[in-house]
């Protein structure tokens, strides 16, 4: 289920590192190509509101093998279109497709009984894992191939691979919503109103994730510029930098089954203030741009794997609309981090970028305090 969740979920951040090369073979403009990245995950954002919630309404098994065939087909039509429109609308139906990964995640936890912080763990170190080591191999597979179109062709491959996978291991679960599928999608928007915890979960994951995916996206332009100057390849290689993050998710799940999950918020959110200054003050140092993803990494995965324990043990029956509810407002986030990241990039250069992500981050650790303010005001009533 980790291998899944993060090999559907690396479809989105293929084109990430390779922007530039796509840019010149299509004969367009950065801020062109940089929207690429925006439509897959809008189309994410739209197949976790759309798709997702269907976890409970019909046979979990059934719905990744659906979504597996038709994020194969997508593919496929990425590997050989070279028009910048129909890159958009692929991109956007590879975004749509790819939401396999938050199927698996809910699936996990209702199987999972009490250690729900340690199962989601492991099943998200995968999904970020994924996120992270994207951009390594497809800076590399184009860098080895001298061809962009193949880093979609392989992934295609391995997409159909899972289809496969999931067929021969995985179990069936029968479905616990018997209502229409547009009372499904109202009852997904409903779980917000429902729980309070669900809101400020889902409004800190929205703003930290838009820093996660602004982040990402611009340090490509800013590698391959001087004093740098670094090729796909190289600048694949800092996601495997951050996959050290990835790989402590199952400890962090311990953690937050176990101690305030307040402290845990505000010292991650700590760290990636202080990852965001690192790149400030020293954006021509190479040490600090290898130590300043990986803090920004932890400190987010922190954040998530806090946030997933605690809603998870809302309602179980609801765990597919919960997890809507949270992982659309957080991946609409990322496609609004990554426009205005591109956008900031465009207008004012890396100053102007790291300073929205200073802004960003500090209005998430006042989302934050302002909870936990509110929290300890409703327990003295």
């Amino acid at each position: 289920m980790s291998a899944v969740a993060g090999i559907n979920v690396a479809n989105i951040y293929y084109n990430q590192p390779i922007l530039n090369i796509i840019a010149q073979d299509l004969h367009v403009s950065a801020l062109a190509v940089g929207n690429l990245p925006t439509f897959a995950q809008i189309g994410y954002g739209l197949g976790l509101f759309f798709v997702s919630p269907l976890g409970d309404k019909m046979d979990r098994k059934k719905l990744l093998l659906l979504s597996h065939f038709l994020l194969g087909l997508s593919l496929i039509g990425l590997s050989f279109v070279e028009n910048i429109y129909l890159l958009y609308a692929l991109s956007l139906l590879v975004g749509l497709f790819a939401v396999s990964a938050q199927i698996v995640i809910p699936m996990a936890a209702a199987m999972s009984g009490k250690d729900k912080g340690r199962v989601v763990g492991s099943i998200f170190s995968g999904l970020l894992t994924g996120i992270l080591l994207a951009r390594t191999l497809s800076g590399y597979i184009t860098d080895w191939f001298g061809n962009w179109h193949v880093v979609f062709a392989l992934s295609a491959v391995l997409v159909f691979g899972c289809m496969v996978m999931v067929a021969k291991t995985l179990p069936s679960i029968e479905p616990n919503f018997s209502k229409s599928y547009a009372s499904l999608l109202y009852s997904s928007l409903y779980q917000l109103k429902r729980f309070s915890l669900l809101r400020t979960n889902a409004l800190l994951i929205t703003v930290l994730f838009g820093v996660f995916c602004s982040f990402w996206t611009t340090l490509t332009f800013k590698l391959s510029m001087a004093p740098f100057n670094f090729e796909s390849d190289v600048i694949g290689l800092f996601g495997v930098l951050a996959v050290a993050g990835a790989l402590l998710a199952p400890y962090i799940g311990k953690i937050a089954d176990k101690i305030n999950s307040t402290f845990t918020k505000m010292l991650s959110v700590g760290m990636i203030v202080l990852s965001i200054l690192l790149m400030k003050w020293f954006d021509t140092s190479l040490a600090a741009f290898i130590v300043a993803p990986l803090l920004l990494d932890i400190g987010f995965q922190a954040v998530q794997i806090n946030n997933l324990a605690q809603i998870y043990t809302l309602d179980e029956s609801a765990h597919s609309r919960i997890n809507t509810a949270y992982m659309s407002s957080m991946f609409l986030g990322g496609a609004l981090g990554t426009f205005i990241g591109v956008y900031c990039w465009e207008h004012g250069g890396w100053e102007l970028v790291t300073l929205q992500l200073l802004i960003l981050s500090v209005a998430s650790l006042a989302i934050i305090i302002y909870t936990a303010l509110s929290q300890k005001v409703t327990e003295a009533v």
